[in-house]
């Protein structure tokens, strides 16, 4: 049996600089040190610490399973000594993710997102991690479908034979906790009809139809769900395999050469136009945004991420490229169009999109002043 790898993505949002919009380096130092104390240990075989907006993220590549209590802990624990000096520096929104006090085992459920995937070594691996800010897991809804079901987005699902069969999505309702996998394209109508609604049906795991391999895995914590209330959006992270009999690593980035639109933005309350970004252009100002993406391109060989000579490991910020120009400056006319409507819907989430915010406190304030018409 085949020795296997894991790719391990957790993020957190532990503290800000100046509001909701960036990571200063004090913490990013912190995720460093630890995961580079681990990697010396030989609990991660690689790591890459890097940050979307507000939201710490790390990158771990090991041998040790997904849901692995060392990892997850190695993680939680970065994160608790992160929110310690984000609350010693009195940045904003210290520990913010950080919901629950007890590490049991496993992360999920406790606030940090979580994306993980264990692969048996293919020849070359081609891996895209994809980090995003100021939205929630139902952003991936659109660019998956695109990458994985649609022929007009990725080439291969016409002309190359291993991709014919289609793509299996694992949706995940977040209301219910329940799960269902629908087959492309056999099913594409009944999957569109269910992700067509992201703030409740998330797109969770591919799989390649004639073979079940994984081809991608995205966080789905739904903070306000574990939280009861709004307590910052979910911020999303996804892993996707490429190449050989799946989506090219163009093709996996096409959907992302427009913007399109996004549950969360200001005070996860709105709806706002996705921009993506390289990492230095990786922090929230307008209005707390606009939504940002980043994409890291990567690697998986022998066990971890493929490095230079000095064991830096390689890794290419694929959004900071001028082929995004327009998907950005499409962002930013996007979101100058939304905000002039202020308060008034559709720029603002519906009702029932608003449950977790701090509205209903404003309608339970007015309450007793509604009189029968």
């Amino acid at each position: 049996m085949p020795e296997k790898t894991t790719i391990s993505v957790i993020k957190c949002d532990v503290g800000s600089l100046a509001g909701h919009h960036t990571v200063p380096k004090p913490l990013l130092e912190i995720g460093e040190k630890r995961l580079k104390k681990a990697q010396e240990n030989g609990l991660v075989n690689s790591h890459y610490v890097f940050h979307a907006g507000d939201d710490l993220e790390l990158l771990m590549v090991h041998k040790r399973g997904e849901n692995n209590p060392e990892i997850h802990k190695l993680a939680w624990n970065t994160f608790q000594e992160a929110a310690k000096k984000a609350s010693d520096l009195k940045l904003y929104g210290a520990g913010q993710d950080l919901l629950k006090t007890a590490f049991s085992g496993n992360i999920r459920g406790m606030g940090p997102g979580v994306a993980e995937m264990e692969i048996e070594e293919r020849g070359s691996d081609p891996i895209v991690v994809f980090a995003a800010d100021k939205t929630e897991p139902g952003a991936f809804n659109y660019p998956m479908f695109r990458i994985f079901g649609d022929p007009m987005s990725t080439a291969g699902l016409v002309i190359d034979p291993d991709m014919a069969g289609g793509f299996k999505f694992e949706v995940l309702d977040l209301i219910e906790n329940k799960k269902i996998i629908l087959k492309c394209p056999e099913e594409m109508y009944e999957l569109i009809a269910l992700i067509g609604t992201p703030g409740r049906y998330t797109v969770s795991h591919v799989r390649r139809a004639r073979d079940d391999l994984i081809c991608a895995a995205t966080s789905t914590t739904k903070l306000s769900l574990i939280a009861g209330k709004y307590v910052g959006k979910d911020d999303p992270v996804s892993i996707v395999r490429t190449q050989h009999g799946l989506p090219a690593l163009g093709e996996v980035l096409v959907p992302f050469m427009h913007s399109f639109f996004v549950e969360g933005w200001m005070r996860g309350s709105h709806w706002g136009p996705l921009m993506p970004v390289g990492l230095k252009d990786s922090k929230c100002t307008a209005f707390d945004g606009p939504p940002r993406m980043v994409a890291l391109g990567l690697q998986i060989a022998h066990g971890g991420i493929a490095s230079d000579d000095q064991g830096n490991p390689l890794i290419s910020d694929l959004f900071d490229d001028p082929a995004f120009d327009l998907a950005r400056r499409e962002a930013v006319e996007y979101a100058v169009t939304l905000r002039r409507m202020g308060e008034f819907e559709p720029a603002r989430l519906s009702t029932d999109a608003m449950e977790y915010t701090t509205l209903p406190k404003l309608l339970e304030k007015l309450k007793g002043r509604f009189k029968p018409a």
